[in-house]
């Protein structure tokens, strides 16, 4: 009996909330829509980096201008960057995901992005935000 409820209790413990690894076709998915963000901010194409975000950051930055104009201001190092290096991407639910990217920065300053992105109704995956902070070791 004890033994049951033993096995049980693991069981309930392997199905915790922990997110899952994402599979491949979700990373390769991710990871080409923050390609193609970086790549036009890069450029300083604007219309572009935008089209990449998810309607409700759309909604809080109502255009393209806007919105490169708060990358530049509040994500440097996503904006400007000496390495940019795609890390683990995690499942956070069917539509969702998180892929971590390793940053330096142009003065050599090592950062990390927690990038979570949505699959949107239309299949294409968006990003829904971005979180940037310095790297272990790296006073703020």
């Amino acid at each position: 009996m004890r033994v049951r409820f033993a096995l049980a209790l693991l069981a309930t413990m392997g199905a915790a909330p922990f997110p899952a690894v994402a599979g491949e076709p979700e990373q390769a998915a991710a990871r080409a829509v923050i390609v193609l963000q970086t790549e036009a901010l890069g450029r300083d194409d604007a219309p572009t980096a935008y089209a990449q975000a998810a309607p409700a950051i759309r909604e809080i930055f109502p255009n393209a201008d806007l919105f490169l104009g708060m990358v530049r201001s509040q994500y440097q190092p996503v904006y400007r960057h000496r390495s940019f290096v795609f890390g683990q991407a995690r499942d956070l639910g069917e539509t969702t995901v998180s892929q971590s990217v390793a940053i330096q920065d142009e003065g050599g300053t090592d950062w990390t992005a927690e990038y979570t992105l949505e699959r949107q109704a239309d299949g294409t995956w968006r990003i829904t935000g971005c979180r940037l902070t310095k790297a272990p070791g790296i006073s703020a």
